[in-house]
């Protein structure tokens, strides 16, 4: 008994050394090296504590807030999702667009141009409106969660919440069933819709329109089609939330009272804003263009109201395409309601979601500004003051893609956004003057920086479709007791790069930096002018390519002239250079005298012909900016929009979609060829092979026929890589090559080769004269 008492108390003493051993070693006192883990919860404790102190809480409060995250999400969904609409599709209506908001996260959903100059390119089929639907429960059908003023479905009468039931007798199982059948309709199609309200059956008729240009819109990627690398259009009403990149001008506070938001995180421990659904205020019948969100945090005694206004048009201004109606105004109030002072400053996200339309043939139209990096299809961009210098900063979206992210922009900011190829949407910051009107102000802030809100696509040749966008961290601002407020106002630019729209945002500066032409603007603009006017003549682009080819070849027939007289006088001395040629077959240095004794007793220069060609090569880069970049060429038909082919000339003619039948690498959208069939770039190679055959001298020697080889070789490469350029530019292409043809048809034809002539011999360099032309009339003999 006595021996297993004390074997007991030898085992327990064993286990407490052990056990205090293990303690010292996993838990060492203050100041020892600690593993990173415990580190990090060491420092996580004391931030809680400080942050606690500052609130006047208990720090067992603050301790439970990480825990206390489902009751927090459990609170926001108290509040049900809702979507929200200002402005209207009907263009006759004072409005440029129509804006759809989501209560979650108070974002901006999407904004939809109703003018019929800027519809969807991609998407052909009949567009009933953005309904958000649902599937229903416990029976087919979906439900309808927004209905915009002005669309197919609103002028039809359709009603939030109403249940679709069956589209044309076709039974509709479901969101999903409903995008399948209108996939398959026309615009201008009339459908007839089965539906439910308040429990009672309806049948009601739309006429489908055309989708519309939607700036902003919500994304996602359709697994379905992620080879293709097509971003499609997220539906926030049934798709899951984690699939769905973040929406528009989200906000959240990214400091309360020194406690920062962690990195790498997106918001405060404890904080939803980003996430949470906001309450929507009463609408204001004294502001119907106005929708207001609020959220109260009542831990840290704030209340954060998010305000858009849609901007109208005035009676006058109606049909004046430039007049500046394409913005929402934005406001961001942060009120303290607590007892003490607070120090505050909030990050706001910048727009997501804009159009990707024509990625695969776009990289050979847009032009980026950073030298070492290829232009995604949308870039942030950041207008700021440096000094007393305005600044214009781009980063392409393949850096952001590749995490190659260059400094912070901290400098008082003028505007920041994100540009895509001809429409972009931008953040500018206003100040009320003296006599209380908003103009555009400089806005100090802590820092902004571009950042990323969608995956990376693992294809090399997909990374320039990243979903870039940016972001704005605010100035710290002390909010005094009882209702101090800190309120900043914005104005959300969504709409097409018009210079003269442009011009008229963000005074003084403007907003003209977001269209480039590269390196030959001088040229590029007065080119535009010309095409413009033309068009207000003819209303046909295509037309006024061809014109403005006519008369930029007009204006350089003087050189083309003297080229083709240079082209033709060598044609006629090419027996003679044949001649020299076979003589001086040896000897290169004797060969070249004597062919520069022949040039000048014709009195012909050899480099004579390439004056125009430098002359034509900045008017020509000048003219494939112009037509790359005008947001006018885009949905410019050639023949008509009925007709699907070359119904767009800033992109390609787009015949035939042989992309079924040919191998990806060749003919999918990353493929050397695209997904296309494209006419007009094998007409204007094959006018260049023509060209070149009928005008180019027959080869003196082996040398040049080569060399005449690989020209030939070369236009093909040229075609290869031409094959994806805007259709108008290959109109200029064709009307040009056509003009120099017939040009040299009535140029004076070459005159017939002449008996070759007795050549005075040259003398070698260095050696006595006489001997030297004894020894050459020897060689003659022989």
């Amino acid at each position: 008994m006595d021996r297993r008492f004390a074997t007991f108390l030898a085992l327990s003493a064993l286990v407490l050394l052990v056990n205090i051993l293990l303690m010292k070693w996993l838990a060492p006192p203050p100041g020892q090296n600690q593993p990173a883990r415990q580190q990090a919860a060491v420092e996580e404790a004391r931030r809680r504590a400080k942050a606690a102190k500052k609130k006047k809480q208990a720090p067992a409060k603050e301790e439970q807030e990480k825990e206390a995250k489902p009751e927090v999400e459990a609170a926001a969904k108290s509040v049900p999702q809702s979507w929200h609409a200002l402005g209207s599709l009907d263009d006759s209506k004072p409005y440029r667009m129509l804006a759809v908001f989501n209560n979650r996260g108070a974002a901006l959903e999407s904004v939809e141009l109703n003018s019929s100059r800027f519809h969807d390119l991609e998407d052909r089929s009949g567009y009933l409106g953005r309904l958000n639907a649902v599937d229903a429960k416990g029976a087919n059908g979906c439900i309808v969660r927004i209905v915009g003023a002005g669309t197919p479905a609103d002028r039809a009468g359709m009603k939030i919440d109403d249940v679709i039931v069956a589209v044309d007798g076709a039974p509709v199982a479901g969101a999903k069933a409903l995008e399948s059948i209108l996939g398959r309709t026309k615009p201008g199609q009339t459908i007839e819709l089965s539906i439910e309200r308040g429990g009672k059956a309806r049948k009601l008729t739309a006429t489908l329109a055309r989708r519309p240009l939607a700036v902003i819109r919500p994304e996602t990627t359709d697994m379905a089609k992620e080879s293709e690398g097509e971003p499609m259009e997220a539906h926030p009403g049934r798709t899951k939330p984690q699939d769905m990149h973040p929406l528009s001008f989200l906000l959240t506070l990214e400091s309360i009272d020194g406690d920062a938001i962690p990195q790498d995180e997106e918001e405060l421990l404890g904080l939803h804003l980003r996430t949470a659904n906001w309450t929507a205020r009463p609408s204001d019948p004294k502001k119907p263009d106005e929708i207001a969100f609020e959220i109260v945090l009542p831990d840290y005694e704030l209340r954060i109201v998010k305000t858009f206004g849609l901007a109208k048009l005035s009676a006058e201004a109606q049909g004046d395409i430039d007049a500046p109606a394409y913005h929402l105004n934005f406001a961001v109030e942060i009120e303290n309601l607590g007892q003490e002072e607070r120090e505050v400053a909030y990050r706001l996200d910048g727009p997501t979601g804009l159009p990707t339309e024509g990625w695969w043939y776009a990289y050979s139209s847009k032009i980026g500004r950073e030298w070492f990096s290829s232009p995604g299809i949308r870039d942030p961009v950041a207008g700021y003051v440096s000094g007393k210098t305005f600044q214009h900063s781009q980063v392409n979206a393949q850096r952001i893609a590749d995490e190659k992210l260059p400094p912070d922009w901290t400098d008082p900011l003028v505007y920041l956004g994100v540009d895509a190829q001809y429409f972009a949407s931008v953040l500018i910051p206003q100040r009320q003057n003296d006599q209380g009107q908003w103009a555009a102000s400089t806005l100090p802030i802590e820092k902004a920086y571009p950042t990323r809100v969608g995956p990376i696509p693992e294809d090399k040749g997909k990374k320039k479709l990243v979903d870039a966008s940016c972001r704005l961290v605010s100035s710290k601002a002390m909010l005094a007791p009882n209702g101090g407020t800190l309120t900043e106002h914005f104005k959300i630019f969504a709409g097409p790069k018009r210079p003269e729209l442009l011009a008229k945002y963000a005074a003084p500066y403007g907003l003209g930096e977001l269209v480039y032409y590269g390196w030959f603007g001088s040229v590029s603009r007065p080119m535009l002018w010309l095409l413009h006017t033309f068009y207000s003549v003819v209303q046909n682009y295509g037309i006024a390519i061809i014109m403005l080819t006519v008369l930029v070849r007009s204006g350089m027939f003087p050189l083309s002239r003297k080229q083709a007289l240079n082209a033709a006088k060598m044609q006629e001395l090419q027996p003679e250079m044949k001649r020299l040629a076979e003589k001086y077959k040896g000897n290169l240095e004797q060969r070249t005298k004597a062919q520069q004794e022949l040039y000048r007793k014709h009195k012909f220069h050899p480099l004579s012909g390439c004056l125009p060609a430098f002359i034509q090569l900045p008017i020509f880069l000048g003219l494939y900016r112009s037509l790359a970049v005008d947001i006018e060429l885009r949905q410019a038909p050639l023949l008509g929009e009925a007709i699907r082919w070359c119904s767009n000339l800033a992109a390609p003619d787009m015949l035939w979609d042989w992309a079924p039948y040919l191998p990806a690498y060749f003919a999918g959208k990353t493929g050397w060829l695209g997904p296309f069939l494209n006419v007009l770039p094998l007409v204007t190679i094959s006018l260049f092979i023509w060209q070149q055959k009928m005008f180019l001298p027959p080869p003196a020697d082996e040398q040049a026929a080569l060399q005449q080889k690989m020209m030939q070789y070369m236009m093909i490469f040229m075609g290869v890589m031409f094959f994806k350029v805007p259709s108008g530019l290959c109109l200029y292409f064709i009307a040009s090559s056509l003009w120099g043809i017939t040009e040299r048809k009535l140029l004076p034809k070459a005159k017939p080769p002449a008996a070759p002539t007795a050549l005075k011999p040259v003398a070698p360099p260095g050696g006595n004269g006489s001997a030297s032309r004894k020894k050459q009339k020897e060689r003659d003999r022989k």
